[in-house]
């Protein structure tokens, strides 16, 4: 999934975007509230990180910017602002968690895949597309009982479609989910990374999930 982190403190933002990124995120890193606003103009974001006091514009503004757009992605805010009525006021603003700094950052990523199981409709940390199962908790695979290994972006890339099951995506949107601005690679990324998961996901199986659709991208499904 790929986050947008805001947040002034330079040395958290390192620190928490390695983490986001090290957990198979993909993260794009803003330093204060106005550049906030401006990639959220053109970028789509599975949730968003808000620090509340930003230089330029705050959290509260970058957010009422977002869902005067029209845009229900999930906001978590990240503050140092611990009063009773702060949290009431972030909440009520339109944010869906809150978490007070300083925080462990196990609670952090415990609280987005909340965030997101919330926005995708899934009840808990368990995926299951015929006999493939994810558990997004403790970052598992497993088709017909075995257990799967992963990297990191072959984990995103499965979770992406997963949370889409039955819906063709095109190659554009499913990269813009999966990486950031700093990627450098091919313009046939995603075909590779398909071509991957095929061979853990589908390869030895009589049963295919992950589809082609020509002209348009790629699904995961079950065929009748």
């Amino acid at each position: 999934m790929r986050i947008l982190f805001a947040e002034d403190e330079r040395d958290l933002n390192d620190i928490i975007t390695k983490k986001l990124v090290s957990e198979g995120y993909s993260v794009d890193s803003v330093y204060d509230g106005e550049e906030a606003m401006d990639i959220l103009s053109y970028t789509d974001y599975d949730a968003i990180i808000l620090d509340i006091m930003m230089p330029k514009a705050d959290g509260f503004a970058v957010l009422r910017a977002l869902r005067g757009a029209g845009k229900n992605t999930p906001v978590l805010f990240l503050t140092a602002r611990d009063s009773v009525q702060d949290r009431v006021a972030g909440l009520d603003s339109g944010a869906n968690d809150y978490l007070v700094k300083p925080f462990s950052v196990e609670e952090l990523l415990a609280r987005i895949r909340a965030m997101t199981r919330t926005a995708f409709g899934v009840a808990d940390s368990l995926i299951s597309v015929g006999d493939l199962t994810m558990d997004s908790a403790a970052k598992i695979v497993k088709r017909d009982g075995k257990e799967i290994p992963l990297s990191a972006k072959e984990y995103a890339l499965l979770e992406y479609l997963m949370h889409n099951r039955g819906i063709v995506l095109s190659r554009e949107k499913i990269e813009n989910h999966i990486w950031n601005f700093d990627y450098e690679g091919g313009t046939n990324v995603v075909d590779v990374y398909i071509s991957y998961l095929r061979k853990k996901i589908d390869e030895g199986h009589d049963k295919k999930l992950i589809h082609t659709v020509r002209g348009r991208g790629y699904v995961l499904r079950e065929e009748e």
